[in-house]
């Protein structure tokens, strides 16, 4: 059974990092694609971020390029999102998804002063 779990959503402050954490089980993380996914109130899903996780291979959202960092952990079938210097734009639930695809339920992160 395939599993996504995010954690790590908070309330920041603009200007303010957060960690995100997504844990899979039910397929082989190591060599995979693996994305991040946001989507803001009331609008559609953005593509954050993605890596492949064998060969390290990165790509990012004009939006979050050179603020957001997607990382991989296979040893502990974790993806990460490291998100510094935090907009109000960036207020959205974060999804984790692989390529089959299957979603976790969501983070939600909140940027507000």
């Amino acid at each position: 059974q395939v599993q996504l779990v995010e954690s790590g959503g908070a309330l920041a402050q603009p200007g303010g990092s957060l960690r995100l954490s997504c844990v899979v089980s039910g397929f082989i993380f190591s060599g995979s694609w693996m994305y991040w996914v946001r989507q803001a109130p009331g609008k559609g899903l953005e593509g954050v971020s993605f890596i492949n996780t064998g060969n390290g291979a990165t790509s990012y959202a004009d939006s979050v390029q050179g603020r957001f960092t997607i990382s991989a952990d296979n040893a502990k079938n974790t993806l990460y999102l490291q998100m510094n210097d935090l907009k109000v734009d960036d207020t959205a639930v974060y999804y984790c998804a692989n390529n089959g695809p299957m979603w976790g339920q969501g983070t939600q992160v909140t940027v507000s002063s």
